[in-house]
This record gives structure tokens, sequence and C-alpha cells, in this order.
């Protein structure tokens, strides 16, 4: 959406800094844990897990942290998550998916349609806005090479899109299979690649403005700030001057 690339970096600023830290380095370590229980244990054969490990590297995780998530989703420690989607509305129509890692998921349903319903959206059926969402994988390039040098190692190595985020650098973006093939192409290449990482992207956005779009983003961070959700993806488009104007800078 427009304003998404920027919504999301607000997000990473806030998980970066004091208490956000420590609800970010929990969703990061549900993550690593579910993704060793489905794949395995080993980062060379499980690009799920590796993503994951990527993802806490980048946050600063300690590395005992990412070993004990690892050996709690392979068995070695006790605990059990289990993978939940929600789709719902957001004011003004938009359409919201939240994905969610739980270890009880009646309390984790009944905490998402709470937040819905206080953030003045509703919880919907399965199915109702998820044909509006296409899976994608996503890498960060951090500053530094210029778009042309970016662009062309992107389409070398079979990327769809490169989008540009000013100073943060640029979001390649590919077939979710493609991931990882593409992020060691880029690497070889020489480029700075950060994050990787499976997101959603809308087909079809919302426009939403002024009071509406504050509506909304505060919908969104009621729900980022449970710790079973693990994202959350909106269909919204909402200019950077209103993000600005929400004190969101």
């Amino acid at each position: 959406m427009s304003g998404h690339n920027r919504w999301t970096k607000i997000k990473r600023q806030k998980e970066a800094m004091g208490a956000s830290k420590g609800k970010l380095f929990t969703k990061l370590i549900k993550e690593i844990t579910v993704a060793a229980r489905l794949g395995g244990g080993d980062p060379a054969g499980n690009a799920r897990l590796r993503a994951a490990i990527l993802a806490a590297r980048e946050a600063n995780m300690p590395g005992d942290n990412i070993t004990r998530a690892v050996k709690k989703g392979t068995g070695e420690l006790e605990g059990v998550h289990e993978e939940v989607t929600y789709e719902g509305y957001a004011p003004g129509g938009v359409a919201v998916l939240v994905e969610c890692l739980t270890d009880n998921r009646h309390r984790t349903a009944g905490d998402v349609r709470a937040t819905f319903s206080k953030g003045g959206g509703n919880l919907a059926a399965e199915g109702s806005v998820a044909w509006n969402f296409q899976r994608r994988g996503s890498i960060q390039l951090k500053p530094g090479p210029t778009e042309d040098r970016v662009m062309d190692a992107a389409l070398e190595a079979g990327a769809d899109d490169v989008v540009p985020q000013g100073t943060d650098g640029f979001e390649v973006r590919t077939d979710p299979a493609a991931l990882h093939h593409v992020a060691g192409a880029l690497e070889r290449a020489g480029l700075p690649v950060g994050e990787q990482r499976w997101i959603y992207v809308p087909q079809n956005t919302v426009k939403v403005e002024g009071d509406g779009a504050k509506r909304v983003v505060k919908l969104l961070e009621l729900l980022e700030d449970n710790d079973d959700v693990q994202n959350v993806w909106a269909n919204a488009d909402i200019s950077d001057r209103d993000l600005e104007a929400l004190g969101a800078s």
C-alpha cells in the first residue's frame, strides 16, 4: 500500500526501542521454534528457519536465545506453538490478515476478536479477505548501492520487483520459493543483504485519509501489541503525510 513501507519502517523503529524490543524477541523466538518444529533444526535444509534466524540476528538477538528456540522446536525443550491466521476488516472496509503463533488457540481467537472490536473493526470468516493478498518473498537491501545497480543485480538473480525505500535502501521482491536463491545471488553480487522473509502484498487497496487513517493505524497497532500476533497485513492506502501527521515519524 502507499505508505505501507513507511508503516513497516515505523514498526521496526519501535521494535528496536525499549519494551518493544522484548516483544520483537518474543515474536522472533516463536517463529524460530515453529520453523524448527516443522522443518527440522538445520538451517541449511530449512529455508524458513534460515530466514527466522537471519531476522533474529538482524535484531541483535543473543545467540543463546536463538539456540534455545531451535531446541524448543526440535523437541529438546518443552513448548508447542501452532500457526493460525485470522481475517477481518478495519474501519473503512480495509482488509486485514493477522498471522499468529499460539499455544492456546481459544485464547488467541478471543483476544484477536476483542481487539478488532475495540479498534472499530470486525473479525471475518475464513477466506473473506485472504484472496486479496499474494504471498511474496522480501529481501531488504541496506543503503549504499545505486538503484540501477540494485535493479540490474535483482533482475539477473531472478527477482520480480525492486521497491526503493529512500534512505533505508531497497526491498527486493521474489517468488516465495526463490527467496533464498535470489538473496544468495545478491550477496554474491556484493550487495548489502539484510532481512529475508515472506510477506503478503495486497492486490487491491482502500484509500483512507485523516481520521479514517488514524483509526486504521490504531487498530493495526493494537493487533501488533498482542504477543501471539506475528505479523499484520492490511490493504490500506495511507499517504506518508497522513502517517507523519499521526506522529509516527
